[in-house]
């Protein structure tokens, strides 16, 4: 069976001339189905526009998307109307995602009404109340004729939601889905995402800048790290959590912080080079983290790019260096 989603290479490049810059550079991997993966990386890395990339609402400037083994640039006008619907995504900002002069009956009910989810005006509220129930917006009565502006960002976020699953989508990229909401309610929105992923048999692309998010949704599934556009390393969630081999991902975990005090007293910290991002008009030669890099060799990550290459417990490295040495982050 083919991947549901598969990046081949995929390149976004904005502006012209001098002024362009590549803000995701040949990036390369696949979804399969059922699966959870997590984008992870600093802002400015490039998962977001992946993100919109695999979502269609972003053409790339080179390489492809492909949708159940199809390039989505080649399918016709049918097949893309197909594509459109199964792959959703939940959008960042809860204030600015939803239309504010429209109540949430109006904003759930028209893509039900839109591609034909049901015949009837009357089918389309019962259908708009039974989601607003699923993503736990309860009672769902109280809630379908408000406007956005009435309510928590929580609940803007869980309307987002209900919005994203009225066209039944297979794949859902979820792009920074719990950053704007209150700390206090975002395990009860990552809970409530893994119960829709069973229950609506859904596969995730969950876009965070958080490591501890990642782990905490992704558990079971793999974790894909980006750093300047470029993919730094990936593998299963409990292999790249346990034994991290890019020093950018040792980074981002030595940041975590540790709630076990017994553990955070032992817990190593990555020390830096440098604590400024390179800009992306001016991109160090070689491996672009080398500024940063506590682990750099001169000469050697400096001069070239280094390829992302297969580990033997699972997933990629981008390291040369780092590549066949286990590096604990406890002391």
């Amino acid at each position: 069976m083919a991947p549901i989603i598969e990046l081949r290479n995929l390149t976004k490049r904005f502006g012209k001339g001098k002024e362009t810059v590549t803000a995701v550079d040949a990036v390369s991997f696949a979804v399969e189905p059922g699966e959870t993966v997590c984008l992870v990386g600093e802002s400015g890395c490039g998962k977001s526009t992946t993100g919109r990339m695999v979502a269609g609402l972003l053409e790339p400037s080179a390489g492809e998307v492909l949708f159940e083994g199809k390039s989505i640039s080649k399918l016709d006008s049918v097949a893309f109307r197909r594509y459109r619907q199964s792959v959703q995504i939940i959008h960042q900002d809860p204030y600015s995602s939803l239309n504010p002069t429209q109540t949430i009956r109006e904003i759930i009910t028209a893509p039900l009404l839109r591609h034909n989810k049901v015949k009837k005006r009357a089918d389309a509220e019962g259908r708009a109340l039974e989601l607003l129930e699923v993503v736990d917006l309860t009672p769902a009565r109280d809630i379908i004729d408000k406007y956005p502006h009435q309510l928590s960002g929580g609940q803007r976020q869980r309307v987002a939601v209900a919005r994203a699953l009225t066209v039944d989508p297979k794949f859902i990229v979820a792009d920074e889905a719990v950053s704007m909401v209150d700390v206090s309610i975002r395990v009860s929105i990552l809970t409530m995402l893994a119960r829709l992923k069973q229950e609506f048999d859904v596969t995730f692309l969950f876009i965070t800048h958080d490591l501890a998010l990642a782990k905490y949704f992704a558990w079971e599934g793999r974790i894909t790290v980006m750093y300047l556009g470029r993919v730094v390393e990936d593998g299963p969630t409990q292999r790249l959590i346990t034994d991290p081999r890019h020093p950018y991902t040792q980074a981002l975990l030595s940041a975590v912080p540790e709630a076990d005090p017994a553990l955070a007293q032992h817990k190593r910290q990555i020390e830096l080079r440098g604590a400024e991002i390179p800009s992306l008009l001016a991109l160090p030669a070689g491996c672009t983290f080398h500024p940063r890099c506590p682990y750099f060799v001169p000469g050697q990550c400096d001069v070239a790019a280094p390829p992302l290459e297969p580990l033997v417990e699972g997933g990629r490295v981008a390291c040369p260096v780092r590549k066949l040495e286990h590096i604990s982050l406890l002391v």
